[in-house]
């Protein structure tokens, strides 16, 4: 036999409507009541209103996701799958966010299980960084559609700018510039964002070498290396230039190599010492080489051979790309020496025993070169030297007269000198940062 309870109004013991029916409305609970449904209960007939339950424990590795469950995924140490229900039930709904903002590096790929998704029998990725995607189960044909996606870059309203501190600090327009010709530290306290800026633009420049001794060979000119932010920055870079770096919150040390030394009366010079930034070092410029026959030494570019046989230096050593030096000269010559590499060119390429230029850049605000080969010595011009590189070293525009040292923040390798003594020291290195700080 069925029983049947006939009532309008369940209450409380407090006299407050636990349920209530008005004119074919039911209601549920009072204002104020919290109404739960028990674990391991299910529901149905009631639909969803296309939201989720959101799992706030991020996912770090591939997962099957649940319906109405939405999820963050961690895709930091690397891709991850999330495997949609199997023999989904229309009105079936998950959702799926990038938690760190690295879906662009490490997709999220969204697995259909045997399911179409938009209509298509393919999965769905997302490789965008902080975006996400809800996904609704409508029928067979389309499968899972998209009902909402978004893009957190699309809708940040405020740019933000690079903030950081250290060096001399110019400004040039809206970018300001951090030089270095000593060490110090590149302390980022804001990283910006994509809006605004987010990356740097950076010349590190190492150390010039050292002329060699007696009849030597000019120094090559430190390493150079460049990077520029094409999208946000404006300068005018070398042909050298690759891609600026990305910065996040910390502390960056900076490091600028010394020029070679000048050990007067050594038979070679001394190589210049390293620079460095972040993930950017720039190898220090190679020596000349001096009397007796000994070779020139490698670097960012190589140094210059002496005037009896020996080889000139081998630039870009170690290997990085773009080439941060070219080759020392090996002179042809018993009554002259090599002249050291630079960064736009190798040593020897405007005359024998010329020093290469360095390579050119306004990254400072103004055309200035960097890193270039100081020049050899040559009977032709009378027992003195031959004319450095533009930004090196050694003789100017007329091999008599000097300067012999390379020029101090400029990389430049110095030049061999007929006055005694003979060996003089490289330029110093030289870091500069440059980025957008204002709109």
């Amino acid at each position: 036999m069925t029983s049947t309870i006939k009532v309008d109004n369940i209450q409380d013991q407090d006299g407050n409507n636990i349920i209530n029916e008005n004119s074919n409305t039911i209601t549920i609970g009072a204002s104020g009541d919290t109404v739960t449904l028990a674990s391991g209960a299910s529901q149905s007939g009631f639909g969803r209103a296309g939201s989720v339950d959101w799992d706030t424990t991020a996912k770090t590795a591939s997962f099957t996701a649940v319906s109405g469950n939405g999820y963050f995924v961690n895709t930091t140490s690397g891709a991850i799958t999330v495997t949609l229900p199997a023999s989904p039930s229309a009105g079936d709904i998950v959702a799926v966010v990038d938690y760190a903002g690295t879906a662009d590096t490490n997709n999220i790929t969204i697995g259909r299980n045997s399911s179409n998704i938009n209509g298509a029998t393919s999965d769905l990725t997302i490789d965008k960084e902080n975006s996400g995607i809800t996904l609704v189960y409508v029928d067979g044909t389309q499968g899972w559609k998209g009902t909402e996606s978004f893009n957190l870059n699309d809708i940040e309203l405020q740019p933000a700018y690079v903030t950081a501190t250290g060096g001399t600090i110019t400004n040039s327009g809206n970018f300001r510039i951090h030089t270095f010709t000593g060490p110090g530290t590149f302390c980022v306290t804001c990283s910006g964002n994509s809006k605004g800026s987010n990356a740097v633009s950076y010349l590190v420049v190492a150390g010039g070498g050292s002329a060699g001794n007696n009849y030597g060979g000019g120094g090559g000119g430190g390493g150079f290396r460049e990077g520029k932010c094409t999208s946000k920055d404006t300068y005018t870079a070398s042909p050298l230039a690759t891609t600026g770096l990305s910065v996040t919150t910390q502390a960056y040390p900076i490091v600028v190599g010394g020029g070679g030394t000048a050990t007067s009366p050594s038979n070679t010079g001394n190589k210049g010492s390293n620079s460095s930034f972040s993930t950017i070092t720039s190898t220090g410029g190679g020596f000349g080489g001096g009397a007796g026959g000994s070779n020139a030494g490698p670097g960012g570019s190589g140094g210059g051979s002496s005037n009896n046989p020996s080889s000139g230096g081998s630039g870009n050593t170690p290997p990085v790309s773009p080439s941060q030096g070219n080759n020392g000269e090996t002179s042809p010559l018993t009554n002259a020496a090599g002249g050291g590499g630079g960064a736009g060119e190798a040593g020897g390429t405007d005359g024998t025993s010329f020093g290469g230029d360095g390579a050119q850049t306004s990254i400072n605000g103004s055309a200035t070169f960097y890193a270039g080969g100081g020049g050899g010595y040559s009977n032709a011009a009378g027992g003195d030297t031959q004319p450095g590189g533009q930004g090196g070293a050694g003789g100017g525009p007329a091999p008599a007269g000097g300067p012999w040292a390379g020029v101090a923040n400029t990389g430049g390798g110095s030049a061999y000198s007929n006055p005694s003594p003979n060996n003089h020291a490289g330029g110093s290195g030289i870091v500069i940062i440059r980025y957008k700080f204002q709109n």
